[in-house]
């Protein structure tokens, strides 16, 4: 038998209710163990720019990650924000930001809790088919790479997805970012692989990935300048701690 269009559409109606409600219930009950796995995944990256965390479960992870870190939010003059709180801010949202206008993050990892002996520094930029971001490790007088974790939204396997290898992670580890005159000049990736006679601030490149390499230099140059007071300010205020001492 033909049924009416009002039963039809009070019957659509019901299921679309029933089945909304049911998504939402299963969203919120998910919600919070996507927000933990983010959080780990997160603080992984930020804890694997300094030390080697292969071998350390989830759970290690996070105490790891509230014993030997801290941070700040700062913003472009290098000022501190009280008001942020790093680990919350999204620098994915913010890239779309002016630079003026973001908040920038910072992690300070101590071994011992005494001291800072690492600065890291969150990035955001543009590979060949989507998004790259990166934390980057300084040594506690902000200059010398630590080590770096990169990651990618889609690059090409094999060719630019290689910047999340510690192959490549590896080349960026000693380099500088500063030259002997004092001046921010960062970090070059260049085209070609094996490379002779590579300088401070140099890097082999990724065969077939010139473009992701690009986008990598970009980041990186881009990035150190936004933070460029404020590191400017930490090593002078480091170097005056010790002419103290």
């Amino acid at each position: 038998m033909q049924q009416s269009n009002t039963y039809i559409i009070i019957f659509t109606a019901l299921m679309t209710i029933f089945f909304g409600s049911i998504l939402s219930i299963t969203r919120m009950k998910l919600e919070p163990i996507q927000d933990i796995q983010v959080e780990i995944d997160t603080k992984k990256k930020i804890l694997g720019a300094v030390m080697e965390i292969s071998s350390l479960s989830p759970e290690e992870i996070l105490s790891t990650y509230n014993k030997k870190m801290k941070s700040v939010v700062v913003n472009i003059k290098g000022e501190i924000k009280d008001s942020f709180v790093a680990e919350e801010v999204n620098v994915q949202k913010n890239f779309k930001v002016n630079p003026e206008d973001r908040q920038y993050p910072v992690f300070m990892y101590s071994n011992t809790g005494e001291s800072v002996d690492a600065y890291i520094f969150p990035m955001f930029g543009n590979g060949l088919w989507d998004w790259i971001s990166g934390f980057v490790a300084l040594d506690k007088d902000l200059n010398r790479v630590i080590g770096v974790a990169f990651d990618h939204k889609t690059e090409t396997p094999g060719l630019g997805a290689r910047i999340s290898s510690s192959e490549i992670q590896d080349r960026y580890k000693g380099k500088e970012i500063y030259d002997d005159d004092g001046k921010l000049v960062s970090i070059f990736m260049l085209r070609r692989e094996n490379n002779d006679d590579l300088s401070k601030h140099e890097v082999d490149g990724m065969s077939g990935a010139t473009i992701t390499g690009k986008g990598l230099n970009n980041m990186l140059t881009h990035y150190f300048d936004c933070y460029r007071v404020f590191i400017e300010e930490k090593k002078l205020e480091n170097t005056l701690k010790i002419s103290y001492e």
